[in-house]
C-alpha cells in the first residue's frame, strides 16, 4: 500500500538481530528505571500502605512518561533523516528517483519505515506503563493519553526528518536542522504559552506545547475536564494534521528538491575570499570575453596552495558541508539566544545569584538552559564529527584517501580539528555564556574555570567519538545512530539520575546499590558500541568507569562539594576514553573496506 520502498524496509527489518536487540535494551532500560526508583524508595520509607504505593506509580509514571516521549522522538527524528540523507551520500535516491515510483510512495514508504522501531519499542513498553496502574495513582485513562501523545509526537518527529533530509543534500545539515528545527519548535511554543505576546496567542499556543500537553497527560483530573477541550487531545489533533501537512508538502516538493544543484555538472562557484577576489580580477580585465570566459572556467582556474594537511584544508578553507551549514549556525544562534536571555534575566532578578542549598528540592535556576544549550551543542559537533567519516565512506571517496601518501596522523587530526573549527560558533557562545555567570557572581571563577576546562574536554570526547564510530561502522546510518546514541545516553543519563536524586535526596547512601544496575548497563552498552570491531582493555575500562564517574560527578554537584575532584574525574575519565580511541586511530589505517550491500550490510 505504501510502496516497495516501505516493502523493502518492512521485510528487511524483522530479519537484523538489532531489531530485537533494540526493542529488549530499551525495555531492560525502563524496567531498570522502575526498579531503582522502588529500591530507592522503598530504603527511605515504608510501603506497606495502598498510599504509598499509589504515590509510588504516579511518581515513576511522571518520570518514565517524558523519558519515553523525549527518546523515541528523537531515535524517529534521526532515524528518518539519516535514512534519507544514506540514500543521497550514496547516490541512490536519484536512481529512486529515475523509476515510476510516485512521490507519495517515496516520501510515505521512507517515513513509515523509519516508524518501524519506534513504534515497536512503543508497543513493547505498553505493559510496563499499564503495570503502574495496578499500583495505584494511575489510571488507564492517562496510560491512553500519553501514548497518543507519543504517538502523534513520534509521527511528526519522523515526518519533520524525512522531508528536511529530501531537502537537504548534506548529511549534517539536515540531522542538525532537524533537530534543531524541534527544539526551536518546543521553545517558541513555551515563549507564546508564557504570554510574551498577549493572552490570546497563548491560550491558541497552549495548544501546541508538547509540555503542557504532557502535564495534562499527567494528570489524574484530564478525564474529568467535562465540557472543556482537554490539552492533550488538542495537541494530538494539532501535532498530526502539523505531521500530514509537512508529508504533503515534501511529496510535492521532492522531485523538485532533487537532484539538488549541488550534484548536476556545472561549474563549480568560487569557495573561499581568494577564488572570489580572483574570479572578479579576471572578469573585470580588459580582455575579449572569450578570454573572461575561459579564465572564470572551472578547467582553466589557477590551482590553489594546499596547506601541508589537505584534510585540515579542506575542512576549514572550503565548503566541505555545503553552504547552508549558514543555516544551521543561525538556527543554533537562535536558540543560543532563548537560553541566554532566560539566564540574564535570572541573574537580573536575583534567583541565580542565591546560594544553592543541597537541601533544597531544586535545582539552581541557570542550571537547565546552560545544560540544555550545552547538550544541543554536544549533539550537533558529534553529529558534525561522524558524518565527516560517513560522507566520505559513502561518496567512495575514503577508498582514495587510503592509497595517498597521507598519514594516519594527518587524517584524524585534520578531521578532528576541522570538525571542531566548523562548530567554533557551538562550541564558544556556550562557553561564553558560563563566563557571564562567573562574571556576574552567580558562580565562582574556581567553578568557572572547572566547567570551561571540562566542557572543552567534553567537546573533544564527543568529536573523537563520532570520528572513531565513523571509521568503525560501515553503514552510515549505523554509525550515526550509534554516535549519537552514546551522547544521548549519557546525557539522559545524566538527567534521569539528577531526577532521581533531587527526588530522594535524603538518601544518597542508599543509591549506589541500585544504580550499580545502571552503571553496569551503561558500560556493557558503551563497549558494545565503542568496542564493536576493534575491543582494547583500555576502551574496555573507559567504557565501565564513564558512568561511575557521571554518577559520582552528579551527586557531589547536588551536595555543592569536593568541586576540584569532579573536575579531575571528569577531565580523567572522559580524557582517558578519548586517548584510547585517539592512539590506535592516529597509529595506522584500521579501517574496514567492506561494502554495505543489502539488508546485513546495514547491520554492519
Amino acid at each position: 500500500m505504501l510502496g516497495p520502498v516501505f516493502n523493502r524496509e518492512a521485510t528487511v527489518t524483522p530479519k537484523r538481530l538489532r531489531t530485537y536487540l533494540s526493542r529488549a535494551i530499551y525495555l531492560g532500560a525502563m524496567f531498570v528505571l522502575l526498579s531503582t526508583g522502588y529500591l530507592v524508595l522503598a530504603g527511605t520509607r515504608s510501603l506497606t500502605t495502598a498510599s504509598d504505593l499509589a504515590r509510588f506509580g504516579g511518581g515513576m509514571f511522571g518520570l518514565l512518561a517524558p523519558l519515553q516521549l523525549l527518546v523515541l522522538s528523537s531515535l524517529a527524528a534521526v532515524v528518518a533523516t539519516s535514512q534519507v540523507a544514506q540514500e543521497k551520500d550514496r547516490r541512490t535516491l536519484l536512481l529512486l528517483l529515475m523509476t515510476r515510483i510516485s512521490g507519495a510512495e517515496l516520501v510515505l514508504g521512507k517515513c513509515a519505515a523509519s516508524l518501524l522501531g519506534p513504534l515497536a519499542m512503543l508497543a513493547a513498553a505498553l505493559p510496563l506503563f499499564l503495570s503502574l496502574t495496578l499500583l495505584g495513582g494511575v489510571s488507564v485513562g492517562q496510560v491512553g493519553w500519553v501514548y497518543a501523545l507519543t504517538l502523534s509526537s513520534v509521527l511528526l518527529a519522523a515526518a519533520v526528518g524525512t522531508v528536511i533530509g529530501l531537502w537537504r543534500e548534506k548529511s549534517f545539515q539536515a540531522i542538525a536542522s532537524t533537530v534543531l528545527i524541534l527544539v526551536l519548535y518546543v521553545v517558541i511554543a513555551e515563549v507564546l504559552v508564557a504570554g510574551r505576546f498577549g493572552e490570546s496567542i497563548a491560550g491558541l499556543a497552549i495548544f501546541l506545547s508538547p509540555i503542557r500537553a504532557l502535564r495534562d497527560a499527567l494528570s489524574p483530573l484530564t478525564d474529568l475536564a467535562g465540557g472543556r477541550l482537554p490539552i492533550v487531545l488538542a495537541y494530538v489533533l494539532a501535532t498530526s494534521f502539523a505531521a500530514v501537512a509537512v508529508i504533503v508538502w515534501g511529496i510535492a516538493r521532492v522531485r523538485v528538491w532533487n537532484p539538488s544543484r549541488e550534484v548536476r555538472f556545472r561549474a563549480p562557484e568560487p569557495e573561499t575570499g581568494e577564488d572570489l577576489r580572483q574570479w572578479r580580477s579576471s572578469a573585470g580585465a580588459e580582455e575579449p570575453a572569450e578570454a573572461v570566459s575561459s579564465q572564470a572556467n572551472w578547467r582553466a582556474r589557477s590551482p590553489r596552495r594546499v596547506w601541508d594537511n589537505p584534510v585540515l584544508w579542506r575542512e576549514v578553507c572550503t565548503w566541505a558541508y555545503g553552504r547552508k551549514v549558514i543555516l544551521v549556525r543561525a538556527a543554533f544562534l537562535a536558540l543560543f539566544c532563548a537560553a541566554a536571555a532566560t539566564v540574564i534575566s535570572s541573574v537580573r532578578s536575583g534567583d541565580a545569584l542565591r546560594r544553592f542549598d543541597a537541601a533544597d528540592s531544586a535545582l539552581p535556576v541557570t542550571t537547565l538552559p546552560v545544560a540544555a544549550i550545552g547538550v544541543i551543542s554536544l549533539v550537533l559537533v558529534n553529529a558534525l564529527a561522524v558524518n565527516s567519516l560517513t560522507g566520505e565512506r559513502d561518496g567512495l571517496a575514503l577508498d582514495l584517501l587510503l592509497v595517498t601518501d597521507l598519514r594516519p596522523s594527518e587524517f584524524i587530526f585534520g578531521k578532528l580539528l576541522g570538525v571542531l573549527y566548523v562548530t567554533k560558533e557551538m562550541i564558544l557562545l556556550p562557553l561564553g555564556l558560563v563566563f557571564y555567570l562567573g562574571y556576574s557572581g552567580a558562580m565562582t571563577w574556581e567553578n568557572t574555570v572547572f566547567v570551561v576546562l571540562g566542557a572543552m574536554v567534553l567537546y573533544g570526547f564527543v568529536s573523537m567519538l563520532g570520528i572513531h564510530s565513523g571509521l568503525t561502522y560501515i553503514a552510515g546510518r549505523t554509525a550515526t545512530l550509534v554516535s549519537l546514541g552514546t551522547v544521548f545516553f549519557l546525557c539522559i543519563g545524566v538527567a534521569i539520575c539528577m531526577v532521581i536524586m533531587v527526588s530522594f535526596r535524603g538518601a544518597f547512601q542508599l543509591q549506589l546499590a541500585p544504580f550499580l544496575a545502571m552503571i553496569l548497563g551503561g558500560g556493557a552498552a558503551l563497549f558494545a558500541a565503542l568496542g564493536w570491531r576493534t575491543p582494547s582493555s583500555a576502551i574496555f575500562a573507559a567504557s565501565f568507569l564513564l558512568p561511575l564517574i557521571t554518577f559520582y560527578s552528579i551527586t557531589q554537584f547536588l551536595l555543592q562539594r569536593d568541586q576540584l575532584f569532579v573536575f579531575v574525574t571528569v577531565v580523567a575519565g572522559y580524557g582517558f576514553t578519548t586517548a584510547a580511541m585517539l592512539i590506535p586511530a592516529v597509529s595506522e589505517f584500521d579501517v574496514s573496506l567492506d561494502r554495505d550491500a543489502g539488508g546485513g550490510g546495514e547491520d554492519a
